[in-house]
């Protein structure tokens, strides 16, 4: 098996069953409160902070150079991400005194605290492949959400930013930059055989916290 192959098969093991995701559902159908919103993204100004500082971490760790390449590049779109929050807060109502004071769900920090452990405890590369299968499913939520918040709620691009800078891709006959840095690690490890057996749990906690983060955001409308 291949890099891609392998990457394809944990995509597939993680993958959430359609309705798994509650609020991501609700918004796409206009049911959720404008509210929600300003709530993800004071959760997420928690979050990008968090998990850019673990990829600094994970990149610091490795030495495999496509790893270290990957990371740092996942890093650099978390400081992207970041500067996006304060539009999408204040379309749902919330200003930036809001968002310091707004109290955080522990269901919803629990994504980058376990991330923040991978960055301290686990293999980079193994960290690396449970990652870029976990962003199959969130970048499919970021198009459905930058779609349905422009339609059903009338934010606008700026409103948008976060969610357009994380949505996944359509088709392409190539993987990005970012994915390939990934397979080139990888295919690295795989070629003096390790089988990255950890990947797996890796990207079943990863996939787990993620759907964590986001019912909880439903549960507390």
């Amino acid at each position: 098996m291949n890099a891609h192959d392998l990457v394809q098969a944990l995509c597939t093991e993680v993958a959430p069953e359609e309705h798994d995701n509650r609020l991501v559902t609700a918004v796409a159908q206009g049911r959720a409160s404008r509210e929600v919103m300003g709530a993800l993204a004071a959760e997420e100004a928690r979050i990008v902070a968090s998990d850019r500082r673990s990829f600094l971490l994970l990149a610091a760790r490795t030495d495999q150079p496509a790893a270290m390449d990957f990371f740092t590049e996942l890093a650099q779109g978390e400081g992207a991400a970041l500067a996006t929050l304060p539009a999408l807060a204040a379309a749902a109502g919330l200003d930036e005194a809001g968002v310091y004071a707004y109290r955080v769900r522990a269901g919803c920090q629990a994504y980058p605290a376990y991330l923040a452990w991978l960055a301290l405890s686990g293999d980079p590369v193994e960290v690396a492949l449970a990652v870029l299968a976990n962003f199959a499913a969130w970048g499919g939520y970021c198009a459905t959400l930058a779609r349905a918040l422009r339609e059903h709620y009338g934010f606008d691009d700026a409103a948008c930013a976060f969610f357009d800078l994380f949505a996944a891709p359509g088709e392409e006959a190539s993987p990005s930059p970012l994915e390939a840095h990934a397979l080139g690690a990888i295919e690295a490890r795989l070629a003096v055989g390790d089988t990255l057996a950890n990947s797996h749990e890796y990207g079943r906690l990863l996939q787990s916290y993620e759907r964590m983060f986001w019912n909880t955001l439903a549960d507390a409308q």
